[in-house]
């Protein structure tokens, strides 16, 4: 089977990282909720799918971008916050709660510690087939170690298909979504089946393929970056609070996070990601 740049930057994307152990302007709130992509069941709905396409890149490069993130919850909502120390080797207050926690050698210390440890992500850019109008989207999804998530789900096609993205012989991937429960009895959208479509164009429609293909927004423009004064507070376990007035975070109240050896009550052991409710996803 005749292969391309991205085909191959993908499999060896998917393969080290399965090895065990824009310049554009800024945009409104409306806008960047435009462009996330969630495949999340609304209330009400057990069953459903959705139909995206994943979009090339320019540089022939994998679409699936790895950026890492901290999942902290504060106040009962989990919040994803970027990590400035893996993603770009800066200084993270929350990584350094996460290694000091560790140092000490005591268990609950390490139980405590998994709140603040960094995570992987992947986000790629894709059109949402039932919201063309809205132009391009991104969707983010954790890295699973254990090879069941979602990638693992898209990697066996694209090893069969070929190059999923290719504007004229690309495939559209359909999502089939159903609601679980947790073991307390919380409802939540899991990823069943991700199928494929037949081949296909981008776009019938020469000019919006040329504009979809030539798109320059990244996920960074729609994934807010909060500042370390945010991130320190945090690890304090502080509730930032955006003033319209200053515009900026002001700092001071406390959440319902603690560090040290302060009681806390044990977080369910189920994945985050999949739990959530719209609102507890947001890009920004």
């Amino acid at each position: 089977m005749m292969t391309d740049k991205t085909f191959d930057a993908v499999l060896a994307q998917y393969e080290q990282n399965t090895k065990p152990f824009g310049d554009q302007p800024m945009m409104s709130q409306e806008d960047r909720m435009k462009r996330y992509f969630a495949a999340i069941l609304p209330k009400g709905e057990n069953s459903g799918q959705r139909r995206i396409r994943i979009l090339p890149t320019t540089d022939g490069s994998s679409p699936f971008k790895e950026v890492w993130f901290h999942e902290i919850q504060v106040n009962g909502t989990y919040n994803k916050l970027y990590d400035p120390d893996k993603n770009e080797g800066g200084r993270s207050p929350l990584t350094e709660v996460y290694e000091e926690l560790m140092k000490t050698g005591k268990q609950t210390d390490k139980d405590l510690a998994a709140q603040y440890k960094a995570r992987k992500f992947y986000i790629v850019k894709v059109i949402d087939r039932d919201h063309e109008e809205d132009g391009v989207k991104f969707w983010r999804f954790k890295h699973n170690y254990k090879q069941d998530g979602i990638l693992d789900k898209i990697i066996p096609i694209w090893r069969a298909k070929g190059n999923l993205t290719d504007p004229n012989e690309g495939r559209d991937l359909i999502i089939q979504l159903v609601k679980s429960k947790t073991p307390k009895g919380k409802e939540y959208t899991s990823i069943q089946t991700v199928m494929y479509d037949d081949p296909s164009k981008l776009s019938e429609d020469a000019e919006q393929l040329d504009s979809w293909k030539n798109d320059l927004t990244t996920w960074a423009d729609v994934y807010s970056k909060k500042p370390v004064e945010y991130l320190e507070a945090i690890a304090r376990g502080e509730v930032p609070r955006w003033d319209s007035e200053s515009k900026k975070y002001v700092y001071g109240e406390t959440a319902d996070i603690s560090l040290g050896g302060a009681k806390q009550e044990t977080p369910t052991p189920v994945d985050p990601q999949a739990n959530e409710e719209p609102a507890e996803d947001l890009p920004f």
